[in-house]
Parts: C-alpha cells; sequence; structure tokens
C-alpha cells in the first residue's frame, strides 16, 4: 500500500478561532477515502489547505506530506495540473469564461501532457463524448448549463492525468445518469493514483466505496469502510444524513387543495431554442396560486430556460406565456438561484442589502427580525457577506428576502444543488410552506425525481 497523500493533526484557524479541529488521514494509492458531511461542516476548508488555497485570513498548522515529504504551501502549488489536482465546487471558477469547451481541454493536453494539436484534439473529443458534451464543444462556458459546465470542468481538470484528485461535490447539478456516469470517470481517471471526494451525497458516497470519514462541525464524528459505516452508522449524525435523502422524506406537498385557485400564468404550445438547438417545443401547461410545479429532464434540456422565460429573462421561440395576475409588480415575479452566491453583491453585508431593499419597495422593517427566526438564521449573520456564510444560510437568507417582496410567483432553480441533504430539506419545506402560506406560484426545478414527487402537486417533463 502506497501513501501518497498524508496529513497529520492539520487543522485550519481564523485567528485565535478554530475552524477545522486537527485531523489525520491517509490517501493511498487505489483506495478512494470519501469525506461526507452537511454544508458548512469543514469539508473544503480542509480540501483547500490540502492544495494551499485557503484565503490569507486564514492559517493552517499540522504537516502534509505527498509522497513522504513534508511539503510547504509553494512545494505543492508546484504540483497541480501534473501530481495534485483539485475540482472546486463552482464550474465557473475553473472555466475560462471566453474560451471553448474544446479549447479548455485541449490545452491542457498540449501544455501538461506535451500532446501535439492533433493528438491532443483527437483526446479531447474522446473525453467529451464520454460525458455528453460532444455536441457542445464550440460553447463557451456561459453558453452551457450548470450540470453541462460541471461536466466540462471535470474534463478539463483531470485531463493532465494527475495522481492524485480532490473532487470537491463534482456531482452537484447532474441528473442521475450523469452522476454516475462522473463517478466512473473519477474511478477510471485515477486509476493509477487516488481520488479524495467531498460531498454532502450519500448515494455517491456508497458508489465510490473505500474509506469514508464523516464531519460535522469542523470535526470527525466517524469514520471507517464506506459500506459498512453507512449500512451500520454509529453517529447519530450519520444517521440523520442517510434519512434526509429525498426518498425516505414524508410528503411535503399539501394532498388537498383548492381547486379553484386563480391561475397566476398560462403556456401555450411553448417552445425555446438556444443558437441553433431547439431545446423543446410545444410545451403546454398551467399554474395556480399556490401551486408547486417541478420540472424534471436531463442536464441541458431547457428546464433553466423554461423558467427564465416566464420571468421574462429569455426570448421564446413559439407558443405563448400568459401572465394573469396583472396587480402583481415585476419585483413579485422573483427567481432563487441553485448558486446563491451569483444572486447577490459580496461588496457590502447581508444587512445592507436587506436594508436597500427595505427603502427601495418601501417595506415595514420590523418583519426581518421574525423571518430571521423562522429561516433559523442568527442576527450576525446580517454583518456578513454573501461568500462569507454557508450555502444553506445563503439560500436561506434568499429565501427571507423572496417573503419580504411578498411574491406571486417564484422560480427556484435547482435551489437544493448546493446543500446536504438534511439542510436541503429545511429549504425544500421552507418553499412549499411559502407557496401555502403566501398563496404564491413556485415552479421547482430539480435533478432528483424523488425530491420532485415528495414537494410538487404535479410534476413538468422536458
Amino acid at each position: 500500500m502506497k501513501v501518497l497523500l498524508k496529513l497529520t493533526n492539520v487543522a485550519v484557524y481564523a485567528g485565535e478561532t478554530c475552524l477545522l479541529e486537527p485531523i489525520s488521514l491517509e490517501l493511498i494509492q487505489d483506495q478512494p477515502l470519501t469525506i461526507l458531511g452537511q454544508t458548512g461542516s469543514g469539508k473544503s476548508l480542509l480540501a483547500q489547505a490540502i492544495m494551499g488555497l485557503l484565503p490569507e485570513a486564514l492559517s493552517v498548522s499540522g504537516e502534509i506530506e505527498v509522497f513522504g515529504k513534508v511539503m510547504t504551501i509553494k512545494e505543492r502549488r508546484a504540483l497541480w495540473g501534473r501530481v495534485l489536482v483539485m475540482l472546486p465546487q463552482e464550474p465557473w471558477h475553473a472555466l475560462n469564461p471566453l474560451m471553448k469547451g474544446v479549447d479548455q481541454v485541449k490545452e491542457v493536453y498540449q501544455c501538461v501532457l506535451g500532446e501535439s494539436r492533433q493528438e491532443a484534439l483527437a483526446s479531447t473529443h474522446q473525453d467529451l463524448l464520454q460525458v455528453g458534451l460532444d455536441d457542445s464543444a464550440h460553447k463557451r462556458p456561459d453558453q452551457l448549463s450548470g450540470g453541462m459546465a460541471q461536466r466540462l470542468a471535470i474534463v478539463a481538470a483531470t485531463a493532465g492525468g494527475a495522481n492524485m484528485i480532490l473532487a470537491d461535490e463534482p456531482t452537484k447539478g447532474l441528473d442521475v445518469s450523469r452522476r454516475d456516469g462522473i463517478v466512473r470517470m473519477l474511478q477510471s481517471r485515477s486509476n493509477l493514483g487516488s481520488l479524495l471526494t467531498i460531498t454532502h451525497d450519500v448515494v455517491v458516497a456508497r458508489q465510490l466505496g473505500g474509506k469514508l470519514l464523516v464531519m460535522k462541525e469542523g470535526r470527525v464524528v466517524e469514520e471507517g469502510e464506506a459500506l459498512l459505516l453507512l449500512n451500520n452508522p454509529q453517529a447519530c449524525y450519520t444517521r440523520d444524513l442517510i434519512a434526509a435523502e429525498p426518498s425516505a422524506w414524508p410528503e411535503i406537498a399539501p394532498t388537498s387543495r383548492r381547486s379553484a385557485a386563480e391561475d397566476v400564468l398560462v403556456v401555450d404550445q411553448l417552445a425555446i431554442a438556444r443558437g441553433n438547438r431547439t431545446l423543446f417545443n410545444g410545451v403546454s401547461f398551467s399554474i395556480k396560486k399556490g401551486d408547486v410545479v417541478g420540472i424534471v429532464g436531463d442536464s441541458g434540456c431547457g428546464k433553466s430556460s423554461l423558467g427564465d422565460a416566464l420571468l421574462n429573462l429569455l426570448p421564446i421561440s413559439a407558443g405563448s406565456i400568459t401572465r394573469l395576475n396583472h396587480d402583481a409588480k415585476p419585483h413579485q415575479w422573483l427567481k432563487l438561484y441553485q448558486d446563491p452566491p451569483s444572486a447577490f453583491s459580496s461588496s457590502v453585508s447581508l444587512g445592507q442589502l436587506l436594508d436597500d431593499l427595505v427603502v427601495l419597495h418601501d417595506i415595514d422593517k420590523s418583519r426581518v427580525a421574525p423571518l430571521l427566526d423562522r429561516l433559523k438564521l442568527p442576527n450576525g449573520i446580517l454583518e456578513r457577506n454573501c461568500l462569507s456564510v454557508s450555502g444553506g444560510e445563503l439560500q436561506r437568507f434568499a429565501i427571507l428576502r423572496a417573503l419580504l417582496l411578498d411574491p406571486v410567483f417564484l422560480f427556484a432553480d435547482e435551489p437544493t444543488s448546493r446543500l446536504d441533504p438534511i439542510t436541503a430539506k429545511e429549504v425544500t419545506t421552507l418553499l412549499v410552506e411559502l407557496a401555502s402560506e403566501a398563496n404564491c406560484a413556485v415552479l421547482l426545478v430539480s435533478h432528483d425525481a424523488a425530491l420532485i414527487r415528495k414537494t410538487c402537486h404535479k410534476t413538468i417533463c422536458l
């Protein structure tokens, strides 16, 4: 057994505050290691510490060895691409927004592996075909769906043949078939080294096998062989994670509804195209007040485009969209993003963003405190910006902002794809409650068929 990477009492601090308690682990050749845990548990901090990517405000203690040698940050950074590679959570952070997908992957084969242009192009097309991106090879990242961008980022990052792959939530935003394909791809690309995967997806942890560490609030609560641990968890927290998978949820959406509820919008024979490609056509449905309507379909089929068209953010190719609530103001037609930081400015605090909203729309500020309490958000969160809170906290803050605007229609675009099962259940329950209490229509996009089945009154398949 060859130890490729070894951590000894590695901890992360913000000043005197310990964010990640001392942790020791070994990444062994041909033995995958998975770290499972809730959003904000410290998983990504650990990966950033290994790579030498922590912000300057944070410090690291302990030792990090690569191939048996204790290495400094500078020495580890010199291994990027060839020996050590990290797949970040957000594909947009790993991709050049100005380059076509085919060029981003080809560049790795040429610059890292020294392949000729022709060899690199052949290798690139083979990779893109493997992940279903061969038809989108000449598109820029902004022309891809979130799931497609994720697949492109994985291909580009692993093309250099690194011995050690650190994958931070590599399957989020992907449908089941794509998720399973990415897992197989990571396994195959790490067959000469090893794979360290950070995930909140219990299914992915089962598929990867190997060794499993479960983290909560900056510490390891349980570790062992993955399948044995997941089949017989000892820690209450691990059992809670497993129980929070959507397939285990009770029915969240109300079973009885007012059949006489008014329509908010009606869609008739809708078609949307991107470039020369028709995403879908002939789609017809209506959404009533208080409805929770789910949209399912493969990555790139047009789910997000449909929601954007309903909000008048994207032109349609054919058909019609009739918005029937004529008294509603434009700001009452809202969107929740799958990537919460993209919806907020990082240059000001969350409190300032709320203050601006209150002034702009003449909102009663006394409504804020009760909503913070209901959404389980601490008062101190308003002093921080969007980059200094967890994904779950930021998504709940986005729901708070939506509630203050008294929405009539809310498009929730994969709102739980970046969240762990426990937080995802909380956020989804809140959305359903919002629809019922505020008489708001919710259009919910998700790759998780079980989540849609448990939460929605009806489903649209694209």
